[in-house]
């Protein structure tokens, strides 16, 4: 944190001397919580139950493994509030208008596949088509009043969103050159599960490995039903043609979204897991300097790595089953799509028997022109700064490596 600049280490410095005497400025308490959402926004009810277990094991993790400094206490009570009041709003629309749950979510196409694989860049790219419906980061951090189609460009959370994010640039340049963020930009899924409290987006923002693991290995009913009612508030007054969405978590979680999404079309990408985990690893050491004193890129890295072979193993179990017929998803390979994104995208398309637009296929090479991988400068990493070794992780990521044929990169 020492390039934090020097009123948040003033904050910090306040923060410890606090902590040092025993007191507590910023509250993480699960029922103080819940107690201030309520206040701010005059509703009572949460809906289901299924949230308070999860939000219990993350308040845990955040007060016992995440070393949080004072920043970082304020960051995650002002996130984790903001949910709650969004979960309270959205509970009392729902309430108000029953028929929100009754409209379909047919064909939703989801890209899947490991952190730094192209799946961002994808989902990008696929926001560039009419056709497709993406979640923005406006309205998924700000869901209510559910956005509608005649201001949808010109919506005031727009800028508050933006305003938000550019803070984050400020504070953590490198960041942007890892993962450019916008508030009209396509927003992940984990956005949408955080909601019901089981979302990886934690993880991330705070090291938070026992929550973490919680989450790999939870079935996700209560979350998908979340995921599909925030779908449904978006797309009441700004309906699309059919939903794109996007989280790499959905690669532990296959089954589930199958069963939750039956006639879903999946795009899967691929890429060697030792680039995966080393870039993944760099980007939460990263984003967690803004929340934490005590960011360790090896320690990250120690828990990703064992994380990301099951998600691996849990998709080839899932692909290798069966259940999930071949014209329901396509492999993508992270050369291939390096070499020609729009052409890729065109592929993808083909196998699900969709339309590609000319139009919409320029509109996403300008944005390929205009968003360079290297906008922001390059992100670099490497293998030795995680103190992984490569023989181990090759060991790790056997089963997935052998069942997709993954091209091996250089390292």
């Amino acid at each position: 944190m020492s390039n934090m600049p020097l009123p948040i280490r003033l904050l910090n410095l306040a923060g410890r001397g606090a902590s040092a005497v025993g007191l507590n400025p910023v509250d993480l308490n699960f029922d103080s919580l819940l107690k201030a959402a309520q206040k701010k926004t005059g509703l009572s009810d949460f809906g289901e139950d299924d949230f308070r277990n999860p939000l219990t094991s993350l308040l845990l993790s955040l007060e016992h493994e995440a070393q949080l400094s004072l920043m970082g206490r304020i960051i995650a009570r002002s996130d984790l509030l903001r949910t709650l009041e969004n979960r309270l709003g959205l509970v009392d629309l729902l309430k108000r208008h029953p028929e929100i749950e009754e409209q379909p979510i047919e064909k939703p196409l989801f890209v899947v596949g490991p952190p730094r694989s192209g799946t961002t860049i994808f989902h990008d790219l696929l926001a560039m088509d009419s056709d497709n419906r993406v979640p923005r980061s406006w309205e998924a951090a700000y869901p209510l009043p559910p956005p509608e189609t005649a201001t949808y460009r010109s919506d005031h959370r727009i800028a508050r969103v933006q305003a938000d994010l550019d803070r984050v640039d400020q504070l953590l340049p490198e960041f942007k050159k890892m993962h450019p963020m916008g508030a009209e930009r396509a927003q992940e899924c984990v956005s949408l599960t955080s909601h019901d409290f089981t979302s990886m987006i934690y993880l991330v923002q705070f090291f938070v490995p026992t929550y973490d693991n919680w989450v790999m290995h939870c079935d996700m009913r209560s979350a998908l039903k979340w995921h599909r009612r925030f779908l449904q508030v978006l797309q009441w007054k700004a309906p699309g043609k059919r939903w794109a969405l996007k989280s790499p978590q959905h690669m532990w979680h296959l089954e589930h979204i199958h069963r939750e999404y039956p006639d879903a079309i999946f795009v899967q990408t691929h890429r060697d897991p030792l680039n995966t985990v080393i870039s993944m690893s760099n980007l939460a050491a990263t984003l967690q300097n803004l929340s934490s004193d005590h960011s360790d890129l090896s320690r990250v890295a120690a828990h990703y790595a064992q994380g990301l072979a099951q998600g691996y193993n849990n998709t080839v179990a899932y692909r290798k089953s069966g259940k999930l017929p071949d014209s329901q998803v396509v492999d993508l390979y992270f050369k291939d799509f390096m070499t020609d994104q729009v052409g890729t995208v065109r592929r993808a398309y083909s196998h699900f028997d969709l339309q590609l637009s000319e139009q919409a296929a320029t509109a996403m090479q300008s944005f390929l022109d205009n968003n360079p991988a290297d906008k922001f400068g390059k992100h670099l990493y490497q293998l030795t700064d995680t103190g992984l070794e490569l023989d181990e992780l090759r060991e790790l990521f056997k089963l997935y490596e052998s069942y997709f044929n993954i091209p091996r990169e250089s390292h």
